[in-house]
């Protein structure tokens, strides 16, 4: 290969399917932008999956290489900040979307996507977390925010044993809550437990009820499945309870009735990890590593390289996924 030539999973239109393969891209062919990058490390989202399944609400037009996640070396800065050498960190905005993402060797984004890497951390380390730690971040913090205390009761985390709920689940109990892990996969009961949760509970847990009400259970909780059973998750929080919700895999309608927020005042908290300004990432960023560093999650995560990333992204989109995946393009 030439000096301007690397290595990405690119995702192709083929007769109506879409499929990935590891192909030969020239920097030159990238996306304009201020910050070129050299990304040595990525990591897995349901997005991602969705984008390479030819999700049209995701990615608009390939061919495209996804991967919403990316940390390593800045190469070029028309700007000078990030500086060149150093090491940043991208989640978010178009990244791996409708720009080219993680998936390849290299990327080039606006400046304002990069955040430097806390002090301590390396591009692994970074990816370990990735958007799904930053979103259980985000999540807990708008509890805290809400004045969530260990004191008032136990904690649901939907979706446990996913990459975003198995962050939350460790954050929270080592924040000192009561957590209870609700899962689908009950051989994840014993690695759920290991992350802190005091109790391990089935999805039936959420099983759709007619009643409007149930019995209020849980102080606060993190959801990362919305649909039917976030609306059953509603009707059992505590009176003036919260719940973050962050996630779709159970579909993005929600039925459900006023009355858990005008008879409990309940806060349904929505978590946006996109978006936000930058700053706001960046401190929850600094807090995974220093205070809120999660060493189970850090020592479980599994590693990849380019080949792997089709079976790893079709188990995301049948549900077959947990836990942290992270794509080493040296592997």
């Amino acid at each position: 290969m030439s000096d301007t030539q690397f290595k990405a999973w690119r995702v192709e239109e083929q007769d109506g399917d879409y499929k990935g393969t590891e192909q030969t891209l020239d920097i030159k062919d990238l996306p304009e932008g201020e910050v070129l990058i050299r990304v040595s490390h990525s990591s897995l989202n349901y997005k991602d999956a969705l984008s390479a399944s030819g999700n049209k609400g995701v990615t608009r037009s390939f061919p495209h290489t996804p991967g919403i996640d990316a940390a390593g070396e800045v190469i070029e800065s028309a700007t000078g900040t990030p500086a060149v050498g150093s090491q940043v960190i991208v989640t978010g905005y178009d990244l791996g979307m409708n720009t080219d993402g993680g998936f390849g060797e290299y990327i080039r984004v606006p400046s304002a996507w990069c955040v430097p890497m806390p002090r301590g951390w390396d591009a692994e380390t970074a990816m370990t977390y990735g958007t799904a730690g930053l979103t259980a971040g985000l999540c807990v913090q708008k509890l805290l925010t809400m004045g969530a205390r260990p004191e008032q009761g136990k904690v649901a985390v939907s979706g446990a044993s996913g990459s975003v709920g198995s962050v939350a689940v460790e954050l929270l109990s080592k924040l000192g809550f009561d957590v209870v892990a609700i899962s689908g996969k009950a051989d994840h009961a014993d690695s759920l437990r290991e992350l802190g949760a005091r109790e391990v509970v089935g999805r039936d847990a959420l099983a759709e009820e007619k009643k409007p009400m149930l019995k209020p259970v849980f102080a606060n909780a993190v959801d990362t499945v919305g649909g039917s059973p976030l609306a059953e998750l509603l009707k059992q929080i505590k009176p003036g309870g919260s719940v973050s919700c962050c996630g779709l895999v159970a579909g993005p309608q929600l039925q459900t009735t006023v009355l858990p927020f005008i008879l409990r005042g309940v806060n349904l908290l929505g978590v946006d990890s996109v978006e936000i300004p930058l700053d706001e990432k960046e401190a929850v960023w600094k807090k995974f590593a220093g205070d809120w560093k999660c060493d189970k999650a850090e020592a479980s995560v599994r590693r990849i390289g380019r080949a792997d990333l089709g079976d790893a992204l079709q188990a995301f989109l049948k549900g077959q996924s947990a836990g942290k995946i992270i794509l080493e393009h040296s592997r």
